[in-house]
């Protein structure tokens, strides 16, 4: 049981914030990411409120029917926040790159490629996720073109490499923590990748550096206690799971460390 959630942890989602505030079903939408507009279906939009995606209809509708550049832009903006917000996060990926190729603005690569990001953490077939990953990759590359100091769109970019090129990924978080020591985002997900090989040690050498620069981060915490536990040590890991609970009240994350707590009990 403890191995299963943790494989959900590192590869799921590649966020254990994820386990906390989505659903526990990975989203599959629409969007092939063809050439042209992504296609609907009525499953797709199966749990999406009747506002929200009768906004979406309308948008896109607007969209496809305007041949100005500026004004399609400005659509597929809009409806790269709608989808977002839908958790249709491919079709958003799809309309952020549509914007950001017209725009031709930092920002708009910023956007694009959060976006094919957050499409690559949620995507569980391999073509699927080398497909997201590339396009986050030319995206924040991008970025980092302008902006050599982005470190959050350099550690992404190393996360991408995690389904294809490991060590390629892992180097990049060392040349981020090279940089910045007390970067937390690239600490966390160093921590996480050591879970995911069983590097225990390793884990718990980086969240612990990661609890020294930011002791509330609540998603290093059940990382840390993850850690803690299979390498047998069971009170520091109650510390952590008790910790998680104290930080955040959210029904979810209570129901979480409530379950990783009664493993301990066993």
């Amino acid at each position: 049981m403890l191995k299963t959630r943790i494989i959900l942890i590192a590869v799921a989602a590649l966020f254990v914030w994820l386990i906390f505030l989505l659903p526990k079903s990975v989203v599959e939408n629409e969007s092939q990411l063809k050439e042209g507009v992504p296609e609907t279906t009525t499953a797709s939009h199966a749990g999406v409120p009747a506002t929200l995606s009768a906004t979406i209809k309308t948008v896109r509708a607007q969209f496809q029917s305007n041949s100005a550049n500026q004004k399609n832009a400005i659509f597929a903006d809009s409806l790269r926040t709608l989808y977002t917000q839908a958790g249709q996060f491919d079709s958003a990926a799809w309309f952020a790159g549509q914007a950001a190729t017209f725009f031709n603005t930092t920002e708009s690569f910023l956007k694009a490629g959060n976006s094919y990001y957050e499409a690559y953490t949620f995507a569980m077939e391999p073509a699927k996720q080398e497909q997201m990953a590339t396009q986050t990759r030319t995206w924040l590359g991008k970025v980092i073109a302008v902006e050599p100091s982005n470190l959050e769109a350099k550690t992404k970019i190393a996360m991408t490499y995690f389904t294809s090129n490991p060590p390629q990924g892992v180097s990049l978080l060392r040349e981020v923590l090279a940089e910045d020591p007390k970067n937390e985002f690239a600490l966390y997900n160093m921590g996480m990748l050591a879970i995911q090989s069983r590097q225990f040690d390793r884990a718990i050498e980086r969240l612990e550096e990661l609890r020294t620069v930011n002791p509330n981060h609540i998603q290093g915490a059940l990382l840390l206690g993850i850690a803690y536990q299979n390498k047998g040590l069971k009170d520091k890991a109650r510390q952590q799971f008790e910790l998680v609970k104290k930080l955040d009240p959210d029904p979810a994350v209570q129901a979480t460390a409530d379950s990783y707590l009664k493993d301990l009990n066993k």
